[in-house]
């Protein structure tokens, strides 16, 4: 396992603080968060070592991708100037589809997802679980109390460099593109955080994966994985324009003076012209069905509200870059600055970098903290079906 002490240090003291000073509820929290991610540590091996291993059983698909993973990891640190240390050089198979599930809530005629605080990462908007069956269960809690949850599947995420975050089996499997896009996203979590702002960390962290993707592509990707990502690529825009248009029709519906009433009847009409327009999406797509599995519930707002936390920002973040020159540690340094302002100055300065986009990014509905989720990490939610052709499916559309 493959440790900072000083800053897991600092980390653990700060959770069992909390522990002592919080309820049943908040301790058991915790001490599944910690306990799961140790695990996922404890299960990593040195990439040379699994990747020898793989080649010893003959698995040369497994052997293959976790070359393709060290040497986009490589291209992370040289050419986008993300941290050089031990993040994904290491491998673990958890031997299950998602490595935690997250939790987002909403109330029945919002758009508001609700958050949870804790020490070391601020306010979240969603809590992590290394069990599904312990996320659905606090899911269950939620809507007994009339919130409107949605449990989402998340296949990696960032502790934010307190530990060095490993390669695993529930996205190692993505398509070249997608892997580095994880890749970089995750790292870039690394650079810069900011307590309290999810929207923040995660739209810089898009501007980073896409930017990062698009000179990955250029420089070092075959002519088929690019052409294989620019299909990809398109049908994700067109998903993500349906649900970014949906969640501002909901939001708009929220916000009127009907009755809740009305409300809830115009609600369901929006739901169900939302599996309309998306049937009529797949037929454009020659019958492509990799984001059948965002339907397979009942839609709820939670599970469109997770959209808008990362995009908004993504366009003032892209001119920020450019108008560094590419030069991605004069950016990153411009970011931390931007990010140290209070919340209102910070807001300002990006409107007036770029308008923000329209809602938000869907699920890549992409940050999920997990104890370690909530205590000690960035995640990146998962919940809509980012990459059907991977292990495990990539929550941001």
């Amino acid at each position: 396992m493959n440790l900072r002490p000083a800053r897991t240090l600092q980390a653990l003291a700060a959770l069992g603080l909390a522990a002592l000073l919080s309820g049943c509820d908040t301790v058991g929290y915790y001490a599944q968060s910690i306990g799961g991610h140790l695990g996922v540590m404890a299960d990593s091996r040195p990439l040379p070592d699994a990747i020898a291993a793989a080649q010893q059983a003959k698995d040369t698909r497994l052997a293959q991708r976790l070359a393709l993973a060290g040497t986009i990891r490589d291209f992370a640190s040289h050419e986008l100037k993300l941290p050089d240390n031990g993040s994904y050089r290491r491998y673990a198979n958890l031997h299950r589809s998602y490595v935690v599930w997250s939790v987002f809530a909403t109330s029945e005629l919002s758009m508001e997802l609700h958050k949870w605080c804790f020490l070391v990462v601020g306010c979240i908007s969603y809590r992590g679980y290394y069990a599904q069956a312990d996320a659905d269960g606090y899911a269950q809690g939620l809507r007994k109390e009339g919130l409107e949850p949605y449990v989402a599947g998340i296949p990696a995420y960032s502790t934010l460099g307190y530990f060095d975050d490993p390669l695993l089996n529930t996205f190692v499997y993505q398509p070249e593109g997608e892997l580095a896009r994880l890749i970089f996203h995750e790292l870039a979590h690394q650079v810069v955080y900011v307590r309290d702002d999810t929207t923040f960390n995660e739209s810089f962290a898009t501007a980073v994966e896409t930017a990062g993707v698009e000179r990955w592509l250029a420089l070092a990707a075959s002519p088929d994985a690019r052409a294989s990502y620019r299909q990809y690529d398109l049908r994700r825009q067109q998903f993500r324009a349906m649900l970014l248009d949906t969640r501002d029709r909901l939001d708009t519906l929220y916000h009127s003076p009907l009755s809740d009433d009305a409300k809830r009847a115009g609600k369901a009409e929006i739901f169900a012209g939302l599996r309309v327009r998306y049937a009529k999406l797949k037929e454009e797509w020659g019958g492509y069905s990799g984001y059948d599995r965002w339907f397979e519930r009942p839609l709820t707002n939670a599970q469109l509200a997770a959209v808008a936390t990362y995009q908004q920002w993504v366009p003032a973040f892209t001119v920020l870059l450019a108008q560094n020159g590419g030069d991605w540690t004069a950016f990153y340094a411009e970011v931390r600055r931007i990010g140290e302002l209070p919340r209102a100055d910070r807001d300002a300065r990006l409107r007036q970098l770029a308008p923000p986009a329209s809602g938000g990014d869907a699920l890549s509905a992409g940050e999920s903290e997990t104890a370690v989720g909530a205590a000690l990490g960035a995640a990146r939610a998962s919940g809509a079906p980012d990459t059907p052709s991977a292990t495990a499916a990539s929550a941001k559309p």
